[in-house]
């Protein structure tokens, strides 16, 4: 199933922003909270709580992002530690995340960008450029390109 264009046939318009400009890596968060495989469980959950989040990318020492944890991957450990009565300190990030993460071009349009999420029913996508990984996409980072293209073109 390939992914189809919002953008359907258009009458002429005068359009100060034209929609095939609004890329994903224009309205991406690059201000990352990232973990790192080696890093406890533990320390995840404290950072989760701290910040707000409900998950995060994990990166090796290059920035090479190589999975992704979340608040349900935590879940699972701590009621695993509970059913087989085994310490949280001794568990990792590497053997709690999920290593088959999807991605998201940069360049791709913002329209584009929101037939993947609702296609995917994913909550964020990270973006890599040139194996490393440079930003977030999150649904509500769409919402914003959508009201922000409203106020310049949507009549």
């Amino acid at each position: 199933m390939g992914i189809k264009s919002f953008q359907g046939s258009r009458r002429e318009q005068s359009m100060t922003t034209d929609s095939t400009t609004l890329r994903v890596k224009d309205y991406m968060t690059t201000n990352l909270i990232t973990f790192k495989p080696e890093q406890p469980v533990e320390e995840v959950i404290q950072s989760l709580i701290k910040h707000k989040i409900s998950g995060g990318p994990v990166v090796n020492s290059n920035n090479e992002l190589v999975g992704v944890i979340s608040e349900g991957d935590c879940l699972k450990q701590i009621s695993e530690s509970r059913y087989y009565n085994m310490p949280m300190e001794k568990d990792n990030v590497e053997k709690r995340m999920a290593t088959d993460v999807e991605t998201i071009d940069g360049n791709m349009n913002v329209f584009d960008a929101a037939n993947k999420f609702l296609e995917s029913k994913r909550r964020r996508f990270p973006i890599v450029e040139n194996g490393k990984l440079i930003g977030q996409i999150s649904q509500k980072d769409i919402l914003k390109a959508a009201l922000e293209l409203k106020g310049q073109t949507w009549k």
